[in-house]
């Protein structure tokens, strides 16, 4: 077996099985081959580039706030995405977390702002939901149907809610652009189900406050051990009181079935550390003491509680990463492994949404923009498709979209109608011949 790890240099952990290829299963920026498939055709993990941080430049107005729209349906997009601008942002974000938290504990103190306990607070709030609306005794194959009552009151409430406690009244027209990524950051509607594409969405959102100037680069550390623990305790009761199901989840052969920046986040915490290595996951005393203190063992220790038997059957990645001798192997695997395995898959990021916060880079003969009558809001699992309807007044305008215009909270003339097979709703709105008017239209399935 060729030595390997995440930048090279060592084997797997004695005991554990050869990975076919001759290549420890870290040695890839991605999951280990399953045995008698054909081998991998990643690049091996040292060669991949690591990615570094980068500033995420503040939007200047004038604002053209707009409905942000998928963008993603090919590798190729991907690739797009991942080589522009926005892509170079989201990534940098990432990384300049995951620096900000390194070598510190979840309760070192650190400066929080306004902005960041506010969001705190708003997630707190949707903490109180959870327990307000108790799972149903109508059981579905996957999931608990009392799941989709939490997000109808997430969407119906949210919005106003983020509005009032986040935003300042100079940027609340950006609420529109901005709450479908908040929206989608707590799992899917219609399946029930949670992935790192939601969690994915969340950091995006959180982009966008940067973006906008209400976070900024001395808010990093806050945003990990407050405003990221919190959102990983809402997840985590969402998860356990409803049964989401993993969104995309590679099962045996995944870091986890529902989260991947926790690993990210909580490996550099640990850089450095004068007593704690990556074999002491396998420790459980360790686990035990430290995981309220650091994000990967609280992240183990929740695989270990939703999963049953050893933890080298059910999760072998985790398992084999143990083996790896230092945290700064592990963390900076871990970043390589995240653009592979989350921001390069078309799968997750197919549902990922671009506007004038993160612009998508567009291709050859494409305008740059938002394109004609697509996509408008997508948020908890449901979207709204206009006809042709572009969004103007109140501080939003629609990117390159022709159509019908938002005058103060109304819409008018604008046929709005559902995806296929899907109904059209409009919350707080009267729906009028081929018009809508209010203040938001959604569509659930």
């Amino acid at each position: 077996m060729n030595p390997g790890g995440y930048s090279g240099g060592f084997g797997p952990p004695p005991g554990l099985p050869d990975i076919p290829g001759g290549v420890a299963p870290w040695a890839f920026s991605g999951p280990p081959t399953q045995p008698g498939s054909a081998p991998s055709q990643r690049v091996p993990g040292n060669l991949v580039p690591l990615p570094k941080v980068l500033s995420v430049p503040v939007l200047d107005p004038p604002y053209r706030f707009c409905i942000p729209q998928k963008r993603i349906a090919s590798t190729g997009d991907t690739q797009a995405f991942l080589e522009g601008e926005s892509g170079r942002w989201f990534l940098g974000f990432i990384v300049g977390l995951s620096e900000s938290i390194q070598g510190k504990k979840v309760s070192d103190p650190c400066h929080v702002s306004p902005t960041c306990q506010k969001i705190v607070d708003f997630l707190e709030t949707l903490i109180s939901w959870v327990d307000e609306i108790p799972p149903s005794e109508t059981l579905l194959r996957y999931g608990n149907p009392a799941y989709r009552t939490w997000q109808d009151r997430l969407q119906e409430r949210g919005p106003s809610l983020v509005a009032d406690s986040i935003f300042p009244e100079n940027l609340k027209a950006a609420v529109g652009e901005t709450f479908p990524y908040l929206a989608d950051s707590f799992g899917n509607w219609t399946r029930i189900d949670f992935g790192t594409g939601h969690e994915t969405n969340f950091a995006a959102w959180l982009m966008c406050l940067v973006r906008l100037g209400l976070l900024v680069p001395d808010d990093y550390q806050a945003l990990v051990s407050h405003v990221f623990v919190k959102y990983l305790e809402l997840m985590r009761k969402l998860q356990l009181t409803y049964w989401l199901e993993p969104a995309g989840s590679h099962g045996v052969w995944g870091l986890d079935d529902y989260h991947f920046l926790p690993f990210i986040f909580g490996s550099s915490q640990l850089i450095g550390h004068k007593y704690l290595r990556p074999k002491s996951i396998l420790n459980p005393d360790i686990l035990e003491n430290f995981a309220e203190e650091y994000l990967y063992f609280s992240s183990v220790v929740f695989v270990k509680k939703v999963k049953k038997g050893p933890l080298a059957e059910h999760s072998p990645m985790i398992n084999d990463i143990s083996g790896v001798p230092n945290w700064n192997k592990v963390n900076s695997g871990m970043l390589k492994m995240y653009r592979a395995e989350v921001l390069e898959k078309v799968p997750i990021m197919q549902h990922f949404l671009f506007g004038s916060l993160i612009p998508w880079p567009g291709k050859a003969g494409e305008k740059r923009g938002m394109g004609g009558g697509g996509e408008a809001a997508r948020g908890v699992g449901r979207q709204a498709t206009g006809a042709g309807a572009g969004v103007t007044g109140a501080g939003v305008t629609g990117a390159g979209v022709p159509g019908a215009a938002v005058t103060g909270a109304a819409v008018t003339g604008a046929a709005v109608t559902g995806a296929a097979g899907m109904e059209a709703v409009a919350t707080g709105a009267a729906v009028t011949g081929a018009g809508v008017t209010g203040a938001d239209v959604t569509s659930r399935v």
